[in-house]
């Protein structure tokens, strides 16, 4: 699953938005607003929301001895 179920509304991924220069949108039924804000008239739009990126493994903390299995028999 690449979204959350439940998704904070935000003016920048509103369908009723578009985007301007900026961090600003032109919002259908409030005009020019902040990407950060959002009002009852939110539709969202998954296509304009970017996920945020996954976090990077970092192997050079592990050892080559981190990835064997050790039997005790």
């Amino acid at each position: 699953m690449l979204f959350k179920k439940d998704i904070e509304p935000r003016c920048a991924y509103c369908a009723r938005g578009a985007q301007l220069e900026g961090s600003s949108i032109l919002c259908q039924k409030k005009g020019v607003v902040e990407a950060a804000g959002h009002c009852r008239a939110f539709r969202y739009d998954p296509l304009k929301r970017v996920p945020p990126r996954p976090a990077v493994l970092d192997l050079s903390r592990l050892d080559e001895e981190d990835f064997t299995l050790e039997t005790d028999r």
